[in-house]
């Protein structure tokens, strides 16, 4: 198990963002995103946690960091369920752990990127059971959500920001929005943004990240 990477802020910390990398990547791909927006969240701790290695069955059963095996594409993303529920089960461990180091959970948000933010999106509105700051899904889906869900209303007073490439073809923009559609469906303040790019993380909407955190967290 690697360590987490975590940034702490110039001023004592009083929030806390858990930021998940996509597949294939490793806890360092977002340090230089965590230090550009600690720039202007001058309280704000970042933790960066690393998934563990193992098979990826649609990549030839190569081994990579790895939220959770994906079993098939098609129709829609075929998951290793359990690999997924231990994953969000070490999130919920992060958000604890910083709880009881003194930061308000209404203060923590969960970002992920791809694979992490599905995780992300799991964790926060199906296993956790209380506030949270809010929720950064970026170029992700979410492959538990379903119709017939129903959130208690303690997470449908999470604020989400989805943002997605329109050109993606990784994660393609519908399954994005359709995560969109399933929590403004349940009452969720949820916003959907897209920009001009691929699988990526654009400077335009690292700027537009860094701004929602400023009004969320103010």
């Amino acid at each position: 198990m690697h360590e987490n990477l975590i940034l702490e802020p110039t001023q004592r910390a009083d929030a806390c963002v858990i930021w998940l990398h996509g597949l294939g990547a490793d806890r360092y791909d977002f340090l230089p995103v965590a230090e550009a927006l600690q720039q202007v969240l001058h309280s704000t701790r970042f933790v960066l946690p690393q998934a563990p290695t193992r098979a990826v069955t649609i990549n030839g059963g190569y081994a990579m960091p790895s939220w959770y095996d994906i079993l098939a594409m098609s129709p829609a993303r075929a998951i290793n369920r359990e690999q997924l529920e231990a994953s969000a089960q070490q999130v919920i461990d992060l958000i604890e752990a910083q709880r009881d180091s003194g930061i308000d959970p209404a203060r923590i948000i969960l970002a992920g990127f791809s694979q992490g933010g599905a995780v992300v999106l799991h964790t926060a509105f199906l296993r956790w059971h209380g506030p949270l700051g809010g929720v950064l899904a970026l170029s992700t889906y979410a492959p538990t959500f379903s119709d017939d869900m129903q959130l208690p209303a303690s997470q449908q007073h999470i604020p989400v920001l989805c943002l997605h490439g329109r050109n993606d073809d990784v994660v393609l923009p519908a399954m994005g929005r359709a995560a969109h559609d399933h929590l403004q469906a349940q009452g969720v303040s949820v916003t959907w943004k897209d920009y001009p790019m691929s699988h990526e993380v654009l400077t335009e909407e690292i700027r537009d990240i860094a701004l929602w955190l400023q009004s969320t967290l103010a």
